[in-house]
């Protein structure tokens, strides 16, 4: 896959988590994609699978009233991409021992995109 389809997946699968767009990140998933969410070394959230990723984005979506990615950088290797992202969001709800509803969370991170069949086959989020 050229960089330019794979540029054009990350900025539809960006966009569509910025608009809480489930369906819509979906679509550049291949079938049996998997996903990786570290926070510093400790692995937070994962799935196997479309299906599997469709119910964390949607337990995600509920707790965040806004939220927005921006990538700051973006370097490709052959059938993989690093972007360095900027992100915000406002929680929806009081995290336990955490944060309260309302709060504004912004981190720098880093997203490994890894494509194969024309689709994403793994992301894995670094914060």
């Amino acid at each position: 896959m050229d960089e330019s389809k794979q540029r054009e997946l990350i900025e539809q699968y960006i966009a569509a988590y910025n608009d809480f767009d489930i369906e819509g990140m979906l679509a550049v998933l291949a079938p049996d994609v998997e996903f990786e969410n570290y926070s510093g070394e400790e692995l937070t959230a994962s799935a196997s699978g479309i299906e599997e990723f469709r119910l964390l984005a949607q337990r995600a979506k509920g707790l965040f009233t806004e939220r927005f990615q921006r990538v700051t950088s973006l370097v490709f290797n052959q059938e993989s991409a690093t972007a360095e992202i900027d992100y915000h969001g406002r929680l929806a709800q009081d995290i336990p021992g955490g944060p309260k509803a309302g709060s504004l969370i912004e981190l720098n991170g880093v997203s490994e995109f890894t494509f194969g069949a024309g689709r994403i086959i793994k992301i894995i989020d670094r914060s």
